[in-house]
């Protein structure tokens, strides 16, 4: 898997600078070609394809916030309760930026909409789950209570920690909701052989650097610990591939193979010494590699792309249901010009909205996000090349790994 040839990317950009930056780049850091994948985002200034709808945040704000980002992936939930946790999240944003009368103007519109709508809100979740989800929403309702005291008395942190516990409560609520949706079964060309994810997973993944400790803003770790959420709604095949490598304990003991500042990123067997050396490229199987499709989905569809991309589709820049948004995120990593090569590379993106804006970069609709890190992304900024994954696993949603049925 290799890098685009410079010039390639160059004929797209009309920001010269930025495209001599990367001409620079891609010169001074080469990379094996075993190793490298079609990653780069394009330079600085390259416009998106025009679409009745751009790529999510692709204008001054973008949503870099994973747990929002999960949030909005999730298939089935009404109208009421997306009003209720969009407001909520407005709020919590504008409270960060110290404007308290903002944040009290999105938080009335989301606890009005919350005591008028929480019947119909209820209704929504499979009926052997309603009265969990009255649970939950009168949990939401005394943090819901909890805010307007404390954005009342301009009491700013006790607010930030109650919005923090009713924005985790309607994560609770709304995948609860999501539970009782009927995710498409992928193609039967794909499940003979793969094993697709039926919902969403976590993973919690732990890094050491031999003889070495992580530095990060300048606090030293002596292991990177972060969580991750893969999500079956979006990717089944992808996320439910990787759900399946982990479980098998494929990953224990790699190494990282690339870190550029763009991506962390491992899962190449041959590019391994000892115990985790392969002799071919990927996830060997029945005694060849177990090739994942890509998999893309664009907002508003029923069921995922396969095998194509946004381009090939037709809607360059369309809006992705899972966006290269957040710091952290999770991508498979495939041959340039071969869609359906994915195996066992994958990557976490270091999103920065200068070098990767959203809806203007060549991972949207082109690769499978599948995923983000909810927990110590901030942490990756440290890892580089040789440190180990000394552990990944499966730590919820196993049961929702559906194996092949030839």
């Amino acid at each position: 898997m290799r890098l685009p040839a410079a010039d390639a990317i160059l004929r797209n950009g009309k920001n010269h600078a930025a495209a001599a930056a990367l001409a620079s780049f891609l010169l001074a850091a080469p990379l094996s070609p075993d190793v490298a994948s079609t990653l780069l985002p394009l330079p600085i200034g390259v416009p998106a394809a025009s679409a009745r709808e751009l790529a999510s945040g692709s204008g001054s704000k973008v949503n870099k916030d994973p747990n929002s980002l999960l949030r909005l992936g999730l298939p089935g939930i009404p109208k009421e309760m997306r009003t209720v946790q969009l407001k909520l999240e407005e709020s919590e944003d504008q409270l960060s930026r110290l404007l308290v009368s903002n944040s009290n103007t999105a938080f009335k519109e989301a606890q009005k909409t919350l005591k008028a709508k929480s019947a119909a809100i209820q209704k929504a979740a499979p009926a052997d789950a309603q009265d969990k989800a009255g649970t939950l929403l009168a949990s939401l309702q005394g943090d819901v209570d909890s805010i307007g005291d404390a954005l009342g008395a301009n009491q700013v942190s006790k607010a930030q920690g109650s919005l923090k516990s009713a924005l985790k409560t309607v994560s609770q609520i709304e995948e609860l909701i999501a539970s009782g949706y009927k995710i498409p079964v992928p193609p039967s060309e794909f499940t003979k052989e793969l094993p697709y994810l039926n919902g969403r997973a976590s993973v919690d993944l732990e890094l050491k650097r031999p003889g070495g400790k992580f530095d990060v803003d300048g606090e030293l770790y002596e292991s990177v610990k972060v969580t991750t959420v893969l999500d079956g709604y979006t990717a089944p095949l992808t996320a439910g591939n990787f759900v399946d490598l982990v479980n098998k304990g494929f990953y224990n003991g790699f190494k990282i193979q690339r870190s550029d500042g763009f991506v962390v990123q491992t899962g190449d067997p041959t590019a391994e010494e000892g115990p985790t050396k392969g002799e071919k490229n990927g996830y060997v199987q029945n005694g060849k590699i177990r090739n994942v499709p890509l998999e893309v989905y664009v907002k508003g569809d029923k069921e995922p792309l396969y095998s194509m991309t946004f381009d090939d589709d037709s809607r360059g820049g369309y809006a992705a249901t899972l966006p290269f948004n957040a710091y952290g995120a999770l991508g498979m990593a495939r041959e340039e010009y071969n869609m359906d090569s994915a195996s066992s590379q994958w990557f976490w993106l270091l999103f920065d909205s200068d070098l990767t804006p959203a809806g203007k970069n060549l991972l949207d609709g082109r690769y499978a996000c599948f995923g983000y890190t909810v927990d110590g992304a901030r942490l990756l900024s440290d890892v580089k090349e040789g440190d180990v994954i000394v552990s990944a696993k499966v730590t919820a949603g196993l049961d929702k790994l559906v194996q092949p049925s030839p």
